[in-house]
């Protein structure tokens, strides 16, 4: 009975003290805003030409070297660039950049946000090369980026640049590695809102060789898909004088064994000699890739045991010229948006189980509905009435992209997002603040 009275005092404490606690105490929750960045596309060098492909003609840009920030419509859904590079505010929509030298070559790539790193397995620094490496600052200021350059003979100096803010710095790609034929590069800002471009272009004195743009992966990996690999057959009475050259890296300490399997109507394979290959550590190795496929194009999945980088050069010819394109790894489709205006791709589709809806928006606003299903590989080419593909459902593990066709040349660009979401939180207000 006299532990009882305590007791009970106790316990009365502590639930009054809890109360306090809970009616002192200050509730807290945070906000987001979330947008995508605004997407940058490659300036128009001199002697090219360039149109974006866009989705909408009420797309807003800004030409980078503009003083102000003002914003403009494009008022067209295939916008011609004549020289700045071009910041896009596409939302949800990638646009797709198309440039070209008049009756030498044409290339694609896509416009992209700012990234960390890119990665670019292209190019030569032979006596052949006119390429170019386009170094973009969008932001509002000056910038510090590192370019690491690897080549047959093993890695290079380090070498670092400065650009100006909204400015852009073209740089030849025979400074990396003078006299060497096989580059990789990886681009790398200190700082900066930066993006890069590279325009591969050869020649041997008055001859033209061709060219092409090279699109740029993030970072190196242990398993690649290349899903868009032309195909062309010999005219009648000629040789097949069309060639795959697979260029890889592995840019670790360690070697990387590898294995290449072709996906084709014919069949999934691994053709003579690439299974279990080694390759050397930090140097890019080249080889001859000449599968016996009968589609118009072929897809390479590439597994490594060590972090690789790799690109796979088709010579092939366009209007009766001599062009080449680079098909480079897509990362696993998801649902996203392709502005593809005016460039009536062919779009290749490549995993085990291929099953993908689609939403086709037409120039004239309407839209259509396409399921795409397949083994190994599949094949689709939208009206050239097109203006935008939505990606709105797709299985694991498939991986897309596009060949383009014009009276130019032949280009190539991955399916993959220009701009991801990027979320911000918003300080919250607090009395407290004011008065502690």
């Amino acid at each position: 009975m006299k532990l009882t009275r305590p007791i009970q005092f106790i316990t009365i404490f502590l639930i009054v003290f809890g109360l306090a606690n809970l009616v002192d105490a200050t509730t807290t929750s945070k906000t987001y805003t979330e947008s995508f960045p605004a997407v940058v596309c490659p300036p128009t060098l001199a002697g090219l030409s360039s149109q974006i492909s866009l989705s909408s003609t009420k797309t807003p840009f800004q030409r980078l070297q503009d003083q102000s920030s003002k914003t403009s419509a494009v008022k067209v859904l295939r916008l011609p660039v004549i020289a700045d590079s071009l910041l896009v505010s596409s939302e949800l929509t990638t646009p797709v950049v198309w440039q070209s030298r008049a009756g030498r070559w044409g290339g694609a790539a896509l416009c992209i946000g700012p990234v960390a790193s890119q990665w670019f397995a292209g190019a030569s620094a032979d006596v052949t090369t006119r390429g170019r490496l386009v170094v973009i600052n969008s932001g509002l200021s000056d910038s510090i980026v590192d370019i690491q350059a690897f080549s047959e003979n093993g890695k290079q100096q380090l070498q670092t640049i400065n650009v100006k803010a909204k400015n852009y710095s073209v740089i030849p790609v025979d400074t990396f590695a003078p006299g060497d034929k096989a580059l990789a590069l990886l681009v790398e800002p200190q700082s900066g809102r930066v993006n890069s471009f590279m325009i591969d272009e050869q020649g041997q004195g008055l001859r033209n060789l061709g060219g092409d743009l090279v699109n740029s992966t993030n970072i190196a990996s242990k398993s690649l898909v290349i899903p868009a690999i032309p195909t062309q057959k010999p005219a009648r009475g000629q040789t097949n004088t069309q060639g795959h050259v697979i260029r890889v890296l592995a840019p670790g300490q360690v070697d990387a064994d590898l294995t290449v399997e072709v996906l084709s109507a014919n069949g999934v394979f691994i053709p003579v000699g690439l299974n279990s290959r080694l390759i050397a550590a930090g140097r890019v190795t080249e080889f001859k890739l000449e599968p016996e496929v009968s589609s118009e194009a072929f897809a390479v999945r590439i597994t490594a045991t060590e972090p690789i980088v790799a690109a796979i050069k088709s010579r092939i010819s366009a209007s009766g010229k001599s062009d080449f394109v680079w098909s480079t790894p897509s990362p696993e489709l998801n649902t996203l948006t392709m502005a593809i205006t005016g460039l009536s791709p062919l779009i290749v589709f490549a995993g085990d189980q291929i099953n993908v809806s689609i939403n086709l928006t037409l120039v004239n606003g309407k839209t259509v509905t396409k399921s795409v299903v397949g083994n190994d590989i599949a094949t689709w080419r939208p009206p050239s009435s097109a203006r935008s593909i939505t990606i709105t459902k797709v299985n694991k593990g498939i991986h897309a992209g596009a060949i383009v066709t014009s009276v130019n040349g032949i280009g190539y660009f991955p399916f993959a997002i220009g701009s991801e979401l990027a979320k911000i939180e918003i300080p919250d207000s607090n009395i407290q603040v004011l008065n502690p």
